[in-house]
Formats: C-alpha cells, structure tokens, sequence
C-alpha cells in the first residue's frame, strides 16, 4: 500500500460543514437502505409484491425484532469508519498502513458476533466496541465470518474466501470513498486491499473499490455520472474487471430506458443476481434516477436479488450526493443505533478535518486516544 498524503489544505468553515453533512448523509442512508432490505432477503419479486402490495416495499417494517434494526452491513460500515480512523491516529507513531488498521477494526466486529458483550479487560477496544447494542448477529455474510475467524490478513497477493463475490465487503466500503484528501487512484487501491481481507474474487473486491471511488467522487462534490465514469476509468487496467465495468455501463445505459421500475432493476442482474457487480448496478441505477432519497432506496430494494446490499449501497450514494437533510426524517426517527452513527461520523469529520488538533507525535487528547487507542 503506498502513502497516501495528508490533506493538509485549510479548511473554512462552510467546506467543513459540507463535508459533516456528507458523512452523515452518506452513514445514515447506507443504514437505511440496509434496513429497508433486510426484511426482502431472499425473497423473489413476486414473493414481495405478495406480501406487501403491487408496489412492493414502501416504507421500513419491522425486521430481527423491530422497525429500523440493521444487519451486518451496517456494523461493518461503523467499524471500518473506526479502522480509518485509528489509522490516522497511529501515524503519529511512524507507522502508516491503514489496511491492517482496518482489519484489525473488523478483528474488533467479529469479536461482538461471538461474545456477549463488550471485555472491558481489553484495551484496545475503543469507543465503539463498547457499544452494546452491536453485539448480536444480523445476517453476516459466510465469507465475513470465515474472513475475519482468524488474524491472519488477506492480500491481493494471497486473499481471503477466493470464490467469495457476494456484495458484502462492497457495502462495508462507502468509508473510504469518504476520504476526500485521497486521490481516486488511492481510494480504489485501499478498498481493494480491505475487501480481500474477506472477499477474494475480483468480482467483488473491484465492486468495493469502484463503489469507495463513486462515493469518493460524490463527497468532493461530482456529479454521480461523473463519479461512475472516474471509477470506469481506474477499474480499466484492473485484471478481472469486466463483469465489473459491464454492471456500471449497464446501470448508466438503462437511464433511458422507459419508466423506472422493478423490471428495468431486475434486468440489471446476471445469473443468480446475488454477485457484488449487480447490487453496485442497482444501486447505481437506482441513485441515477431517484426522484426523491425514498423514491431511490424503493428502486433499490424492491427485486430478486440482494436487497439488502442493493438498498445499503444506494442509500449512501444518495447520502454522500445530497447531505444528511435530504433523508427521510421518518425513517430516521426509528433507525437503530442512530446515535452512534452521528456520533461516529462526526467523529470522522473532526479527525479529517481538524486531525492535528486533537494529535500529534508530541501532544494529544486524552479523550481522543481513549475513543482511538493508538495500539
């Protein structure tokens, strides 16, 4: 992993809210597009129009227990914000290699799939693995659970799970598109190297960076065709990117054609309609032409394949596009774990923004390295 330099432009205070606002939006609304599929696992069109009417989902209902619970793609999401974030923190010691941060961020994840609750023997465990209420399973994909069974760290070189291209590592992967101090370039190769560390097919780790670039693109202010077409552009000289660049050509082609619906997504999959490139596609597609962020995350998880993905995927593409306002404030009102991820978020915002101010290699925040431990 090469470094990537620091984002050491001034920030105004406009820019810095902008940018609070997209992080918020873009976590918040990959939690609701996460919570609104999760009740469509695995079920066909038709099984959903069955069950909920002739237009499908409409709105979130109750799912593991409640109305708002996510799944395991949004526990992924927070902890990979933590990993980036305890990868800035420990630069200060010399060391700088945010996948291992990150991988030890989701060491942190697997570990509240299996105990109780938080160890307060550990140390390491920050801020967030003390949150209670992300102790308990939700749907966690198979290659996520073997991927992160073990310390040991996937590469390009020798990945995790090689057959693995379902679109789990892609939608744990809106945070590093949120690195705007990055180039395109770095962000790619960082959510690349984070998704092999569970998901080794190229199908699904060119998903996870081709989706970190878009929301990449998005968060410094890109139009989304724009955004799709950089991410076009860098998976070009990738080995294994066809399927990849095909779903993305597909989404943007299917713009014109007719009245979006759930026979214009369904199109979009291939085979099963459950591999990485498909949820990116109808998210893509679905954020392309959203008329509203409800309207888009209805598109985007009313079909037969991975709703969940599809729906988290889309959600923090419109997020990232249109800020936290734009959300729908009902849907918001009953999402689990709201509270952390704001606070979360605005803690991301604070360390990218403001870093220097909270540490340095002579002079830190205890608060800070008590929420971020450098070790």
């Amino acid at each position: 992993m090469r470094t990537a330099s620091s984002n050491t432009g001034l920030w105004g205070r406009a820019e810095q809210q902008d940018f609070r606002s997209r992080v918020r939006g873009t976590l918040l609304g990959s939690a609701l597009g996460d919570t609104l599929g999760a009740p469509l696992a695995g079920r066909s069109l038709e099984k959903i129009r069955e069950i909920h009417g002739p237009g499908g989902l409409t709105h979130p209902v109750p799912v593991h227990g409640r109305c708002g619970a996510v799944t395991a793609a949004t526990q992924l999401t927070l902890f990979t914000v933590d990993g980036l974030i305890r990868a800035h923190v420990r630069r200060d010691t010399g060391a700088w290699h945010p996948p291992t941060d990150v991988h030890r961020a989701y060491l942190r994840w697997a570990a509240t799939q299996n105990d109780w609750g938080p160890d307060e023997r550990r140390a390491d465990n920050g801020w967030l693995a003390r949150q209670e209420w992300l102790y308990t399973r939700r749907d966690p994909a198979r290659a996520c659970m073997t991927g992160f069974a073990d310390g040991l760290l996937g590469t390009l070189a020798h990945p995790k799970n090689p057959t693995a291209r379902d679109a789990a590592a892609t939608a744990r992967s809106a945070p590093f598109g949120l690195l705007v101090g990055w180039e395109p370039a770095l962000v790619l190769q960082l959510a690349v190297e984070c998704a092999t560390q569970s998901h080794g097919h190229p199908t699904a780790y060119l998903s996870a960076g081709a989706f970190a670039v878009i929301v990449h693109g998005l968060t410094r202010g890109d139009s989304l065709d724009s955004a799709v077409q950089r991410s076009l552009g860098l998976l070009g000289s990738r080995p294994g990117h066809q399927p990849v660049t095909d779903a993305l050509q597909h989404a943007l082609s299917a713009v014109t054609q007719g009245v979006p619906g759930p026979h214009v997504v369904e199109a979009l999959t291939t085979g099963a309609g459950d591999g990485a490139e498909d949820a990116l596609a109808i998210a893509v597609y679905s954020a392309l032409v959203a008329e509203d962020i409800a309207h888009g995350l209805r598109l985007a998880v009313n079909h037969g394949g991975d709703s969940t993905a599809a729906g988290a995927l889309c959600g923090a593409l419109l997020g990232a596009l249109h800020g936290e306002t734009a959300l729908p404030a009902a849907w918001l009102a009953d999402l689990e774990g709201r509270a952390t991820v704001l606070e979360l978020a605005d803690d991301f915002a604070l360390e990218m923004t403001q870093g220097p101010a909270l540490h340095g290699p002579s002079l830190a925040s205890p608060a800070w390295l008590s929420r971020y431990p450098r070790g």
